[in-house]
């Protein structure tokens, strides 16, 4: 038999097993489905057939999703990130369409309940696919975009909100921290909330990001409509100055800088922290030997997470947790996000 031959016979199998797989949905056999969808999964990158593959779990994961088989859907999404990771590994890949399956994806977990067992695990898997497949070691912006639209659409605003910060759309994320200090905040917070945002991102070393959503913040604000110094507000008047000092690169500034704004700064303890990260990252500061590890969302996604906010939120003497409360106040999650529209 030829080579030939044994595709065409091999192809015949396969749409065999398509034909009954349709069968197996339309009658309400999800099981039998599911396991046809391995097994093609199987056939199809054992064979380096990747593009036929994804194609195929995309619309499996979608057929089952629709019908209610939500974690039928996420164990084929799951293997469509393998299939994507098996793809980005061949020597041969030459795809560019990185950008729609973080789309496609996007839509997937958006159409998952929070509740679904393996919508976690799928969520972390599509940012380390993007971080591997854009080389961006904090996972690809795009896919932080689509995953904090999903959690804002459930009202998750501080998962919702730590994923806009990476985003690198500083203006979106602007307006996103305006809409949670209208829904969550007092008005006398207004400047912690998007100066506790700023320096995380300047922590992240994300310099432009930062000032954009400063900008949009301060300029979209009702209460503040400005978009430079000097503004009422101390601590977005430290803000202002504190990019300009960053421009400057010297450390002796920064450092009168922070002396100067201490009792505004006083107010979050957490920030103390931030700052000692960015004079490490901007100013050429020694590391001092007691930053240790944390992990500002906890251990949701595990070591990733870990990594992009090392030792932000590790604070364990009592004045700090009891100062932190507020913090966390101004960032809890509620339902009434979900009325907030995007656009």
């Amino acid at each position: 038999m030829t080579a030939t031959a044994a595709d065409r016979g091999v192809q015949r199998g396969v749409n065999r097993v398509l034909a009954k797989l349709e069968n197996s949905i339309e009658s309400g056999n999800y099981y039998e489905a599911h396991q046809m969808y391995r097994t093609l999964y199987f056939r199809y990158t054992g064979q380096q057939k990747y593009a036929d593959c994804l194609e195929l779990l995309w619309s499996g994961a979608m057929k089952l999703v629709s019908k209610q088989q939500e974690t039928s859907a996420a164990d084929l999404a799951l293997l469509l990130i393998d299939t994507l990771d098996k793809r980005g590994s061949a020597e041969n890949d030459q795809s560019n369409d990185g950008d729609i399956w973080i789309q496609r994806l996007g839509t997937l977990i958006g159409l998952l309940s929070s509740t679904t067992v393996e919508r976690e695990t799928l969520i972390s898997r599509a940012i380390k696919w993007s971080s591997d497949m854009s080389g961006n070691t904090l996972g690809h912006p795009g896919m932080h975009k689509a995953i904090a639209q999903v959690f804002w659409a459930e009202g998750s605003c501080d998962q919702a909100r730590h994923h806009f910060l990476l985003s690198r759309d500083g203006n979106l994320c602007g307006r996103i921290l305006i809409k949670i200090h209208k829904n969550k905040g007092y008005e006398n917070e207004l400047d912690l909330f998007i100066v506790q945002a700023v320096l995380q991102q300047l922590c992240l070393k994300d310099r432009k990001t930062a000032e954009d959503t400063f900008l949009s913040y301060t300029s979209n604000h009702s209460s503040i409509k400005r978009k430079e110094a000097p503004f009422k507000q101390p601590l977005l008047n430290f803000v202002h100055f504190l990019f300009r000092c960053i421009d400057t690169g010297r450390h002796d500034t920064f450092r009168a800088l922070c002396d100067l704004y201490k009792p505004s700064l006083n107010r979050d303890p957490s920030f103390e922290k931030y700052l000692v990260k960015i004079g490490i990252h901007f100013f050429g500061v020694a590391p001092p030997p007691t930053i240790t590890g944390g992990g500002l969302m906890g251990g949701m996604f595990g070591d990733l997470f870990t990594r992009l906010f090392q030792g932000f939120d590790d604070d364990d003497d009592d004045d700090s947790q009891q100062s932190r409360s507020s913090s966390n106040t101004r960032l809890r999650t509620g339902g009434a996000a979900n009325s907030v529209n995007l656009d």
